[in-house]
């Protein structure tokens, strides 16, 4: 069954049933709703993190070669978009459907019945169609210092991973001022589309802006592989992150009236996001491969483990240094902004958002585990299994 297949088997069911009940309210007083939520919303973080960290480290075992896992990566990250936009498109229709409203609990509780359903199916889905084919060199336990100590000496883990921190920052910053951009600074306009003018309110606007880059971004993450047989992942990750904070500063000079020059620059950007959060997870695989091949031990779930707590120190921090921007500039919620506030929300959306993302790209032009070098560790690594 191998180390990590089980635990999509054992909790998938658990996390189904945690999950609906995290979104059902009980007949209880306020107090008792509140306790409710803390303990579904507590246990469901941690049979999340049970299931989410074996199915990470699945990755980095499901083949011994890079350009395989690389590829397995992209299917991953399209549907994972296109399951994100199923969700985004189907959500509150759900609730519509189910509960007359979108504020019916009923109708949440209904909806998250079918989506927590589907996904114990395709965790189901997963530990029945997938095989672990990558064997520890030595079939050892190893102390939990020792594995800390391989982490953090392993010079390409931690590059990737501080990249983690600063995309994830990038994309709450810019992700979370969408709306507020949209709605204080672009405002309802007219827009002159077939012939026709067309009234589009900030909300509509912000829509199409959202839809727009989820496409975009699904249709790149199809491209990954063919970028990767002629560069390195590294390179590739580093070149087009650089490039969406370029394009992400450039948002600052464009015009509210400017709608063309804004959804172009979504575009772009979007388009070079898609690569750079496939190959995220692909280079991670390899830094589990370099740190076999250093030190003759695999750590493969402590390095998914690791970067997942990269990933959510990135949200984290990205949500708090939004909140601090906007306080700073004096944001007040539905009131008209100020001059100052306006210019606030268009610094995050643009020359703030850039500054983590340009950092990330830097760093991964330094990560130094090129294509040919891996292809090295790993005929290495196999010779050393036989």
């Amino acid at each position: 069954w191998g180390k990590f297949r089980p635990y999509l088997l054992w909790f998938a069911v658990p996390f189904g049933v945690i999950g609906v009940l995290m979104f059902t309210t009980p007949d209880l007083s306020a107090g008792g709703k509140l306790i409710w939520a803390y303990v579904t919303y507590t246990l469901m973080m941690m049979v999340y993190t049970v299931v989410n960290v074996p199915y990470c480290a699945l990755m980095g075992v499901i083949s011994p070669n890079s350009m395989e896992r690389t590829v397995v990566s992209s299917y991953r990250f399209v549907l994972a978009f296109i399951g994100m936009f199923i969700v985004q498109y189907s959500l509150v229709r759900m609730v519509e459907f189910f509960g007359g409203s979108k504020a019916s609990t009923k109708g949440w509780q209904y909806a998250m019945i079918v989506l927590f359903s589907l996904a114990v199916i395709l965790f189901l889905i997963t530990f029945f169609s997938t095989r672990e084919r990558v064997k520890p060199l030595h079939e050892q336990k190893n102390p939990f210092q020792q594995d800390m100590f391989d982490l953090f000496k392993n010079g390409p883990w931690m590059l990737i991973g501080f990249a983690t921190v600063f995309q994830l920052v990038y994309v709450l910053i810019r992700g979370g001022t969408i709306v507020y951009y949209f709605d204080y600074y672009i405002q309802s306009q007219q827009v002159s589309l077939f012939g026709k003018v067309w009234t589009f309110t900030s909300t509509q606007l912000s829509s199409a802006f959202m839809l727009c880059g989820t496409i975009v971004t699904i249709g790149a993450a199809m491209t990954t592989k063919w970028f990767c047989k002629i560069m390195d992942k590294s390179k590739i990750y580093a070149g087009f992150f650089l490039l969406a904070a370029i394009t992400t500063a450039l948002v600052y000079w464009v015009s509210p009236q400017n709608l063309l020059l804004l959804f172009a620059l979504q575009i772009v950007t979007s388009f070079c996001m898609g690569p750079v959060s496939v190959l995220q997870w692909a280079i991670y695989t390899d830094t589990a491969d370099y740190s076999e091949w250093k030190t003759g031990r695999r750590a493969t779930a402590l390095i998914m483990a690791a970067s997942l707590f990269a990933l959510k120190m990135g949200v984290a921090l990205g949500g708090a240094i939004l909140a601090w921007i906007l306080a700073w500039y004096g944001y007040q919620a539905n009131q008209p902004q100020t001059e100052l506030s306006l210019r606030g929300i268009c610094l995050a959306m643009s020359i703030y958002a850039a500054i983590p993302a340009a950092i990330g790209a830097l760093l991964m032009f330094f990560y130094p585990l090129t294509n040919q070098r891996m292809t090295a560790i790993e005929a290495d690594l196999a010779q050393q299994r036989k």
